[in-house]
């Protein structure tokens, strides 16, 4: 079977001279000169409301392409490919905690684990390599995300929170993509489960080389982390008076 197998890139994601503005706007949104994130890697983002967190993280996933400057994403330049391509890329490439989750209610929580392995052949076969099969592999990680088997015939729409973002954090980490985008994922949990979701993400992370690039307002978390980044000093659009 012809899975979508990555290249060997020098750096899993490379950014240079990019620049994005959305629509209607008359200032970018993200300018940003140079950025690198490494095979494994671990890096922390931080930066006040408006300083392109988000935005960075949908130009990494492709849900977006800037209007000037280049990112390559496992050696992929991701303005040459169509939407539909960068879509088959993400699902195949990218594991993403959202920050709203973005679960489906007309699913079970094991099916929307398993979401990613329906649209993508590379995370199916990924996955199936992590056990005896993919239902054991999404249990697997529900149990080390601390959600117990009582609460896995719920509605997503009857979990908490962070239950919720639990369930959000399984479904990126099945099929062991090369990176994981993680936007806030513990903003709705508890210290303690804070500690035991980054054991998890990060060892999950380490297990199979995967960079993890993890946006959050809590730098509490950020020692954790091989290298930290504060968006707003390496953004130049955050910085209207340099960005003018």
């Amino acid at each position: 079977m012809n899975f979508s197998a990555p290249p060997s890139p020098a750096a899993t994601i490379a950014i240079r001279a990019l620049r994005f503005t959305w629509p209607g706007q008359d200032h970018p949104a993200l300018a940003l000169e140079s950025l690198q994130v490494a095979a494994g890697e671990h890096v922390f983002v931080s930066g006040p409301s408006g300083s392109g967190k988000s935005t960075l993280l949908a130009a990494i996933g492709g849900i977006i392409v800037p209007q000037a400057g280049q990112i390559d994403v496992l050696g992929q330049p991701l303005h040459t490919l169509s939407a539909a391509r960068r879509d088959r890329f993400r699902v195949d490439h990218i594991g993403f905690i959202f920050q709203q989750f973005n679960l489906l209610p007309y699913l079970s929580i094991i099916d929307n684990v398993l979401l990613p392995c329906q649209f993508s052949a590379y995370r199916k076969e990924r996955a199936r390599q992590q056990g005896a099969d993919l239902t054991t592999v999404a249990q697997g990680l529900l149990v080390a995300l601390d959600l117990a088997p009582a609460l896995w015939k719920r509605p997503v729409t009857q979990l908490s929170i962070g239950q919720q973002q639990r369930v959000a954090a399984a479904r990126s980490l099945i099929g062991r993509p090369e990176i994981i985008v993680a936007d806030e994922p513990t903003s709705a949990l508890d210290s303690d489960r804070q500690q035991a979701f980054l054991d998890l993400l990060q060892r999950e992370c380490a297990q199979s080389g995967a960079a993890l690039v993890f946006v959050s307002h809590d730098q509490r978390l950020a020692e954790r982390f091989d290298r930290r980044i504060a968006l707003e000093q390496i953004n130049h659009a955050a910085r209207p008076e340099e960005a003018a």
